[in-house]
């Protein structure tokens, strides 16, 4: 039974009333044809249904796929035919773009609501002709309970397909020993304690995977699930008072954009309720760190993983103080190795491929591509593609990825290290940093730079910045300016989008 009310906008719903929403929409789904081992896509925003319907899913045995819906039809229709699912769960604006486009799937539409609404400043939708409404679908409040299905199926999440189509992550059942693993992760990565009062309030999409988790495992464990349905600086200050919110899951662009409030509006807020605010899904400059730690106090926690390894490292706020730049040591029940070019495990401090293993997750494979799992494993550990190093400690430190990776004449170029001190630079409100073309070197340094609205800035003094910072060669070739970065409603950048003007006639894969 969950515990949690969830509270969006002026709405609630109460533990009691989503369990009986979880029950009634896991009938639904037995009724529309999902079997365990199936496939359910949700293309939803933050809102009841996602949880409902998550949670349903798990409830008959089979895969909740959350989409992320900034995706065009094209890749929404990719990930349908791939998973092979044929039940879609969509708010109604988001599934308008999809019309005539779902032939042989039932569609399923969610009244957006009006907080929402607002938020986007969408116009009023109505459901697709071809959809069932929400309500319509879910049956008699006097139905019962349908039974469990298999135990243990999770949530099937299709990576962010950098380098290529995005391939879903399917996990095998979970397992007793798996579910006492992950309680103990929950405590040290998320600070999720069962045992300590949790008012959680929900700054991201759940399509991302450490979002969809957190969230997920806080209806068992919180009082108070507050979904803010779009992140807003102050806003979150406002709710953070409002509602005593204890735990967040954050992202470090949300840190820049608090720290750019203004001193008098960050001073109206009361944010001594704050227990745990972790913080992850990309590097996050050390003197934004300090600066949240020096303004929030030692609550500033971050963690390392990905959909593959689940949660790999965590520390907190003493600790990245003491060691800067590290993203944490392992968790309960994972081993990490760094491994040379040779195979061979790097003596500490030394550059290698990270891989992971990790007891508290099960093992997986990519949904019909079971030939792609074992490029990236070696002796039951696994790779995301990331490089780093761990120090004598323990303590674990990332470089970039390797797909990410510039190699300039010869020489690596991260370009994490780059961003990083951009955003120290005044003015700079957000950046993004990749290799481009070059005839001479191969791939040269190219820099986004989104300046703050009063800023003036230009490529010369960018350089110039740079220059008392970064090795000459680190320092872009190329910098733009635009006034809004293409990004996800987590904050995070579509580098990919910007990498295609530059490679799209090139013949590389990006």
């Amino acid at each position: 039974m969950t515990t949690a009310t969830i509270i969006s906008g002026s709405r609630n719903l109460p533990p009691a009333a989503l369990d009986r929403q979880i029950e009634r929409a896991a009938a639904a789904m037995l009724a529309s044809g999902v079997k365990p081992g199936d496939a359910v896509a949700l293309l939803l925003r933050n809102d009841f249904a996602f949880f409902s319907a998550s949670l349903a899913a798990r409830w008959i045995g089979a895969f909740a796929m959350p989409i992320n819906w900034h995706a065009t039809p094209d890749e929404i229709g990719y990930i349908l035919d791939d998973s092979g699912a044929k039940l879609l769960i969509a708010h109604d604006d988001l599934a308008a773009p999809l019309a005539g486009q779902l032939a042989g799937r039932t569609l399923v539409a969610v009244p957006t609501p009006p907080e929402i609404t607002a938020a986007y400043g969408l116009a009023p939708s109505t459901p697709l002709a071809e959809a069932t409404t929400w309500d319509a679908w879910l049956p008699d409040d006097s139905t019962p309970a349908p039974p469990r299905g298999p135990g243990g199926a999770s949530s099937l999440i299709y990576t962010s397909g950098t380098t290529g189509k995005p391939k879903g992550v399917r996990r095998r059942p979970f397992q007793p020993e798996h579910l006492a693993a992950q309680a103990e992760v929950a405590v040290a990565g998320y600070g999720l304690d069962p045992s300590q009062p949790l008012r959680v309030l929900m700054t991201g999409p759940m399509y991302h995977s450490a979002p969809n988790a957190y969230g997920l495992v806080s209806t068992d464990m919180a009082e108070r699930i507050v979904l803010e349905p779009r992140f807003d600086a102050e806003e979150l200050l406002a709710l953070v008072q409002e509602h005593r919110i204890t735990h967040m899951h954050m992202v470090p662009t949300m840190f820049v954009r608090l720290l750019k409030l203004p001193p008098e509006v960050r001073a109206k807020y009361d944010i001594s309720s704050l227990k745990f605010v972790v913080h992850g899904a990309a590097p996050c400059p050390m003197e934004i760190k300090r600066q949240m730690i020096d303004w929030w106090g030692p609550v500033i926690h971050e963690y390392y993983g990905s959909t593959e390894t689940g949660l790999v490292t965590g520390h907190g706020s003493a600790e990245a103080l003491a060691k800067p730049g590290t993203v944490g040591r392992a968790l309960p029940g994972v081993t990490m190795r760094a491994i040379g070019e040779d195979g061979k495990d790097v003596e500490p401090g030394a550059i290698g491929d990270i891989y992971v293993h990790s007891r508290s997750v099960p093992d997986f494979s990519y949904h019909g591509r079971d030939d792609e799992k074992s490029e990236i494993e070696r002796a039951g550990f696994v790779t995301v593609g990331d490089i780093g190093w761990i120090d004598e400690d323990g303590f674990l430190f990332l470089c970039d990825r390797r797909r990410d990776m510039i190699i300039s004449g010869g020489v690596n170029i991260y370009p994490a290290e780059v961003e990083a001190a951009l955003l120290t630079i005044g003015g700079v409100r957000d950046c993004a940093v990749f290799g481009i073309p070059d005839a001479e070197f191969g791939e040269a340094v190219c820099a986004y730079v989104e300046p703050d609205d009063e800023a003036s800035l230009d490529a010369a003094g960018i350089r110039t910045r740079l220059a008392d910072t970064l090795s000459r060669y680190k320092i872009p070739k190329v910098v733009e300016f635009a006034a809004s970065l293409p990004r996800e409603d987590s904050g995070k950048i579509f580098k990919r989008r910007l990498r295609e003007a530059y490679w799209g006639q090139s013949g590389r894969a990006i």
